[in-house]
This record gives C-alpha cells, sequence and structure tokens, in this order.
C-alpha cells in the first residue's frame, strides 16, 4: 500500500497522508469540479443537496416531523411542502374537537390543490360495552369518526402508504371520549392525479369549526 503525505501547515509540524488500498485491483476516485469538503465515514458533517437512492442503509433515519398545527379555529387544517420521494405519511390527532357532529376527514392533494373526489372510506366504531356499530361509507376523503358529537375530543393516528405512483391506501384507529366512549376503526384508498405534497384535515360537512386539541403529521 503506498501514500501521498503532504505538510498541513507552514511549518511542517502537521501531515496529512492519502493512502491508497491494500488491493491488486485498480480503482479511481472522482474529484468534483466544486469547491466542497470530502465526507468521513466517522466524522460529524451536514448534508445538504443529497438525494437518497434506493438500498439505503440500515439505522438511518428518515423520518421527518411536521410544525403540530393547533386546532383551535378554522374549517381545516392543511399541511404542505411534502417532498416528492415520501412513501408515508401519519397524521396524528391529539384532542381534536370541532363544534359540530361531522365525522372529520383526511384529504390528499398535490401541484392542482387537495382532491375531494375519488376516495373509497370507510370507518366503524365499537362501544365501551363491546358492541360494534354500523360502518359509514364516504367518498370525499378519508373517514375517521364514525359518530361524531360538539363534545367529542378525538385522539388517534391516520397511516397512509405509497401503493405505487400516485396510488395511495390508509388506515388507523382513534377514539373519543364522550359519556359512550368509541374506538374507530377506519381504512381506505386514493389515487391522486399528481404526485402528492399536501394533506388536509377538515369535516365532511366542511363547515364545523375546530375548537380545541391539535394535529401534526410525519412523513418518511
Amino acid at each position: 500500500m503506498s501514500s501521498i503525505k503532504l505538510e498541513s501547515n507552514a511549518s511542517g509540524t502537521g501531515i496529512f497522508t492519502i493512502a491508497s488500498p491494500n488491493s491488486n485491483s485498480n480503482f479511481t476516485l472522482t474529484i468534483p469540479q466544486a469547491t466542497t469538503t470530502i465526507v468521513g465515514t466517522d466524522a460529524t458533517q451536514t448534508l445538504t443537496n443529497k438525494t437518497l437512492g434506493s438500498g439505503l442503509v440500515m439505522e438511518a433515519s428518515a423520518i421527518t416531523s411536521g410544525t403540530a398545527q393547533a386546532t383551535t379555529s378554522g374549517t381545516s387544517i392543511d399541511f404542505t411542502g411534502i417532498p416528492s420521494w415520501v412513501k408515508r405519511v401519519t397524521v396524528m390527532f391529539n384532542g381534536v374537537s370541532t363544534n359540530g357532529t361531522s365525522a372529520m376527514l383526511v384529504q390528499l392533494g398535490d401541484s392542482g390543490g387537495v382532491e375531494t373526489t375519488g376516495y373509497l372510506s370507510m370507518s366503524g366504531a365499537r362501544d365501551i360495552s363491546g358492541g360494534v356499530l354500523g360502518a359509514s361509507a364516504i367518498t370525499t376523503g378519508f373517514v375517521t369518526q364514525y359518530i361524531g358529537a360538539a363534545t367529542s375530543i378525538f385522539n388517534g393516528k391516520f397511516t397512509l402508504n405509497n401503493l405505487s405512483g400516485n396510488a395511495w391506501v390508509g388506515d388507523g384507529v382513534g377514539n373519543n371520549n364522550t359519556a359512550t366512549a368509541y374506538v374507530y376503526f377506519y381504512s381506505g384508498s386514493k389515487t391522486l392525479s399528481d404526485t402528492l405534497d399536501r394533506v388536509r384535515i377538515t369535516t365532511v360537512n366542511g363547515t364545523d369549526t375546530f375548537d380545541a386539541g391539535s394535529i401534526n403529521i410525519l412523513y418518511e
């Protein structure tokens, strides 16, 4: 194995060494046409303007948290700027309430805006006595609560997974704290017209106003 040694400062007290591998094979190291810093395997560095390809290494974290939004006003909550490479989005509800009885809805969107048709979505419920209630089918978004009330405090999550292309499938569980408490289970699918870049949380009627809680997303 051969090496090149360079003095790292004017006094010559520091030595910078470039060592070749101990191998009979030929290797080429291409230096980029830019003023840059080489990435080291054990150095603490921040990477910018990089695209992760296939075959990600184990233990690499690619989960990004959005900014939690208070659900204390308005008829909808939007999360925008979701990167084009995202394959999974988790919507999290924390103590969310509205002033009406309309069930909460998760809608998807792309560069053309939020899409409000073409969903195959269903939600059911089980009460505290173990009884299973009927299901509600919705085509304007992914429905979460099967039964809503102005006094309901909703907690839960909804996870969206990219099937292929612009097709998404999702499922989740949630609960409320009304006198007759319910556990909700819901699932559905939707194919967008373009690449997902936003998620909206609203209600089925689109007019009930949020008055408590918060919502956030994770994407990866």
